[in-house]
């Protein structure tokens, strides 16, 4: 894309803000780009895409800010959730050495990972705020592989787009774009303040995506699929997230 026409996408998003015929030349500018979020549509679809589209020309490279050690929470809240299904609780009873992440979809190898394969790459770690859209957060050391790693292993094709994510979750699924999937940030995460992560925040692994809101880091994963249409998924709006009222986009 040229700067000018970046420039004119930027503009009309500001026009947006002064009334309905600049969210709609705005929109079709999205549109126009490959700007457009799988929920688009209803009475808020507009204002998602000028969000969404705002966001991947003015942030698509920025980071989320990383923080102090001595400024990691001394109680990371782990939230509430359903008792664990039974399949869970069989992997767990074997201490996870069974469990593993299948990816399929749009890529040249696909396959299983263990845990222990996972490890076995390269590790990373990030002091980010996880931050929920009820209103709480903390902070955490998190250590895995950068998705971005796991990616690169299965031979991703150039006509992918999103990487969706489920979990063992029953009806827990959601999905990023591959300015996210790509971004160093974005962790397949299976450590947290220096040991294993723990069930209750997620483990034995979960997706880290420290630039939008905690919903989108999906607890308990367990297989990837590299796509170029959400509308295969679901009810088609990108994730269980919007299903439920939510934005799929979801940057902090």
């Amino acid at each position: 894309m040229t700067d000018l026409s970046r420039r004119k996408l930027i503009k009309t998003g500001l026009a947006a803000a002064t009334g309905i015929a600049g969210l709609g030349v705005g929109a079709s500018l999205a549109k126009k780009y490959g700007l457009i979020p799988p929920d688009h549509a209803g009475i808020w679809g507009v204002g998602e895409t000028l969000n969404y589209a705002s966001y991947r020309l003015l942030a698509n490279h920025s980071m989320a800010r990383e923080f102090a050690r001595s400024e990691i929470s001394s109680r990371p809240l782990a939230n509430e959730i359903a008792p664990p299904g039974e399949a869970f609780l069989k992997l767990q009873a074997g201490g996870f050495t069974d469990w593993r992440l299948a990816v399929d979809g749009m890529v040249d190898r696909p396959g299983a990972f263990s845990l222990a394969q996972l490890k076995s790459y390269p590790s990373r770690t990030q002091i980010t705020q996880l931050s929920c859209e009820e209103g709480w957060s903390y902070v955490a050391e998190w250590k895995g592989v950068p998705l971005s790693q796991v990616l690169e292993v299965a031979g991703i094709r150039p006509r992918a787009r999103y990487v969706v994510y489920f979990s063992i979750e029953p009806g827990w699924w959601d999905s990023i774009d591959m300015g996210d999937a790509l971004h160093p940030q974005t962790y397949l995460a299976y450590g947290m303040n220096g040991g294993d992560l723990p069930v209750g925040n997620g483990g034995p692994l979960r997706m880290r995506v420290p630039r939008q809101l905690g919903y989108k880091s999906v607890k308990f994963i367990t297989r990837l699929t590299v796509t170029d249409d959400l509308k295969k998924f679901g009810k088609g709006l990108g994730s269980a997230s919007p299903e439920s009222g939510y934005a799929w986009y979801a940057g902090v």
